[in-house]
């Protein structure tokens, strides 16, 4: 693994991540940074295991590009489509309080 293929990863991961928030639209309240930060961490991990697997040869592996735009599209999609849901209900459930004190 060699700074020249961390680099492309972290290309890759931020050109992936401002594509997915373009496409999310403004109805979704997903923060700028979270589809970046998610489409980066997913093409390093893709770098990463790429190196692992000794996929990645001298100068410009496809291979170790190809796993890194998918792993950083799978991240941001993920994070997409499950950043703005609403927080879950209380224990109690909606519309009664959740209960005090000891549980008998």
């Amino acid at each position: 693994m060699t700074a020249r293929s961390l680099f492309i990863a972290v290309a890759v991961g931020v050109v992936t991540g401002v594509v997915g928030r373009l496409l999310a639209g403004r109805s979704r309240s997903v923060p700028v940074w979270l589809p970046i930060a998610a489409g980066v961490a997913a093409a390093m991990l893709a770098t990463v295991l790429a190196w692992m697997s000794d996929v990645v040869r001298p100068g410009l592996s496809d291979l170790a590009v190809v796993m890194q735009v998918l792993f950083a599209a799978a991240g941001v999609a993920i994070v997409v489509a499950t950043a703005d849901r609403p927080a879950p209900a209380p224990v109690g459930g909606p519309g009664r309080p959740a209960r005090k004190g000891r549980l008998r």
